[in-house]
């Protein structure tokens, strides 16, 4: 059986693993936000970047991409994946519909508001001051919007919450 993998932040524009396909693909329940705090890509523990993560709506839906992963790369790719999102985020399962109207069982990776680095909801404002003073190993916060923007729109998805940030940076 196929791994598939629901990539919803920086796995659409950096996935960093061998794939087979990619498809676009909903999640239910769930809503794209800005709320994570990252102490080891695009921030530090003394000044967190913020970045995705999906946080449990009723009646809501998240767009991304599930990623098919050869029954030979899977448990290398599950564990690359456990270790960069290491920084508060536990793997899960979801139903991803695909678009072209079937479903697969997937895993994600979420970041609960219990975890250490939740930084939760904010003010705009006050999201765009962090996330513009916060720099990581993997470079800017600023920059990780920016481009998780651009590939949202890209791929023809609308996420209002994640293009007002964008915009305001």
């Amino acid at each position: 059986m196929p791994l598939f993998v629901f990539g919803y932040g920086s796995l659409l524009f950096r996935p960093g693993f061998p794939y087979e396909d990619r498809l676009l693909a909903t999640v239910r329940g769930f809503a794209r936000r800005l709320d994570q705090g990252s102490p080891d890509h695009r921030g530090t523990p003394e000044r967190l970047g913020r970045v995705a993560t999906l946080a449990r709506a009723p009646g809501a839906a998240c767009v991304g991409a599930v990623y098919r992963v050869a029954d030979a790369d899977a448990d290398a790719v599950l564990a690359a994946i456990d270790l960069r999102e290491q920084g508060g985020y536990e793997r899960i399962r979801v139903v991803a519909e695909t678009a072209g109207g079937g479903s697969v069982d997937a895993v994600t990776w979420v970041a609960s508001p219990g975890n250490a680095y939740h930084l939760g909801p904010a003010p705009i404002a006050e999201m765009v001051a962090q996330i513009r003073a916060a720099v990581g190993p993997s470079g800017p916060n600023r920059d990780y919007v920016i481009a998780l923007d651009a590939t949202l729109r890209g791929l023809g998805i609308e996420d209002p919450h994640v293009a007002e940030v964008a915009r305001e940076l």
